[in-house]
């Protein structure tokens, strides 16, 4: 389901699409009560309909909500409008690992900061109980000082949850049955 710019989704209305994974769609919005920008991320229809899935994208919420650190995404709500769930969440400026690193090489310094940081962030979400278990250059981004994690396939160490990960860039988490 691809939703048109002007879209209202409870208080945000789409700009346009970020982007896709395995689970949804993100798209740019505007929240109009608080007057930012934000990343919707919309379960696909088939997701919607399936118990597990849509179980699998709550607790995606719940558990990425419950961090606080500069270099993870802030989750800020959680709903459904009609039968299309959603998830909102802070929108980072710039461009995702994947994008910088097809422009061409990164000198040894940066890429040793960022990767500093994004250890940080995982570090604080791995003493929180919670496992990305989607790592891949599309799942960080560049545009703050600092370099960030999204929120896509965070759960707890103790999920039953059963997860699908990126073939091309799967962790170890992904192969372990939890």
């Amino acid at each position: 389901m691809a939703l048109k710019a002007g879209t209202r989704i409870d208080q945000y209305e789409i700009v346009g699409p970020l982007g896709s994974g395995g689970m949804g769609e993100v798209y740019r919005a505007k929240d109009s009560k608080l007057g930012r920008n934000v990343a919707i991320k919309v379960l696909r229809e088939e997701g919607a309909s399936n118990p597990d899935r849509l179980k699998r994208f709550e607790l995606e919420a719940r558990s990425a909500s419950a961090l606080n650190h500069p270099n993870l995404i802030t989750i800020y709500d959680i709903g459904r409008v009609g039968s299309t769930p959603y998830i909102a969440m802070e929108l980072v400026e710039g461009q995702t690992l994947r994008e910088i690193l097809s422009s061409g090489a990164i000198g040894t310094r940066k890429m040793l900061q960022w990767a500093a940081q994004a250890a940080d962030g995982l570090a604080k979400a791995h003493a929180s109980g919670i496992v990305h278990r989607d790592l891949k250059p599309e799942n960080f981004a560049s545009g703050r000082p600092r370099f960030g994690m999204t929120s896509e396939n965070v759960f707890p160490r103790t999920s039953s949850v059963v997860m699908k990960c990126t073939p091309s860039a799967s962790s170890t988490e992904c192969t372990v049955t939890m």
